[in-house]
Formats: structure tokens, sequence, C-alpha cells
């Protein structure tokens, strides 16, 4: 950690962070209003998270993340862009969902650049795996989204096959990145990289 990002996260986070419980978490009492909640998994350094509820005053974000480096530095950029719609979980995604977050209570996900673990031996690691594709849509409200965006085309049919699965899921069909989501610095050094980005839109049966 910088030390900026530690001074952040120091100072900040019993604002902006939210304790790890075992039951399900009021949207109403952590936000104060009764806005439509999107959750972000792994939001790694926040940029685009920040940047994206900036410009989304009327939707509440929650960021699940356990790099603390990350977390500090989107403590920062809350605090600098003097925004009251985001609140940090750090804490296993999975833990989460499953203990925090009501049922038929999530308007989105968004996985931005997931670890692809590209060795075939550790592709059970894949965040984009069932049963974990059966409890993001169990979070879902009727027309929820999730919305993956990776660099790895194996990666990227991986997913593909597993949310096709996923009961209740159906594939929107993204192709190119949607604009209001910005361009993340992990992002840019792919496109430096020349690989090709990949947008996953699959949508909530209702």
């Amino acid at each position: 950690m910088s030390d900026a990002q530690r001074r952040a996260y120091e100072t900040g986070f019993t604002r902006h962070g939210l304790p790890v419980v075992s039951e399900p978490v009021a949207y109403q009492t952590i936000f104060g209003n009764d806005h439509p909640v999107i959750i972000e998994i792994g939001f790694g350094m926040g940029i685009a998270t920040a940047m994206i509820a900036q410009d989304h005053p009327d939707i509440n974000y929650l960021g699940i993340e356990v790099h603390r480096p990350g977390i500090g530095r989107l403590i920062w950029e809350i605090e600098k862009r003097g925004l009251g719609n985001i609140r940090i979980i750090e804490h296993d995604a999975v833990e989460v969902l499953e203990k925090m977050i009501p049922d038929r209570s999530v308007q989105g996900f968004h996985v931005f650049f997931p670890d692809p673990w590209p060795k075939k031996r550790h592709h059970k690691r894949r965040l984009m795996t069932r049963p974990f594709t059966d409890l993001l849509a169990r979070k879902l409200r009727p027309a929820g989204y999730v919305y993956m965006v990776t660099d790895w085309a194996d990666y990227r049919d991986w997913a593909i096959r597993e949310l096709s699965a996923t009961r209740d899921l159906t594939n929107a069909g993204f192709v190119l990145p949607q604009p209001w989501r910005p361009q993340t610095e992990f992002e840019r050094k792919g496109l430096d990289k020349h690989h090709e980005i990949y947008e996953l839109y699959f949508e909530v049966q209702s």
C-alpha cells in the first residue's frame, strides 16, 4: 500500500466500509434510500467504480474486494469526489453473497476483468463457474443482469458456457463496451498488448 492508500483506509473505512455479518443487510439502512443496488465483485483499484457511481447518483454501488491497496484507493476516490452512493465490503465474495445479500434484491453484478486463471489446472478457481453463477442469479431482481468483461478469449467461452447453463439467465449479447463503463487501467494495458476485449451481458428471465 502507498502511504496515501494506507491513510485513506485507516481513516475512511469506518465511514465507507461495512462490517461482515451473518445476516442479510438492509439497503435502506446502509444507503439511506431505496435506489437500485449494483454489486461490483473485485473492483481492483476502484477508479472506474468511482467514476460510474459519480455519473449515476441515483444508483447505489456495493463493492466487494479483498485487495486492501485497492480498497484504500477507492476510499480516497470516494472522498475526493464526495460520493455517498458507494459502500465497501472487504471479504470473500461467495460468503458475502450467501450471508449478507438478500435474494432477488440486486439490480446488477459488475465483474470487470476477473483473474482468468489461464492454466488449465487452475480453471476451477475461475469466478464465473457454477454453482457461483447460480448464486448470482438467485440474488438478482427480475430484469437484473450480470455484466462481465474479460480480455481472455478462453475465459469468455468458459463464462458463456457457465452462465448459459445457469437457470434464469439469458445471454443478451453485448459486443461493444457500454458507453457508461470507463476504461480501466488493466484494460488499457491489455489493449497495449493488442488483447481483444470481450463484453458479456446476461439478464434474468422475468
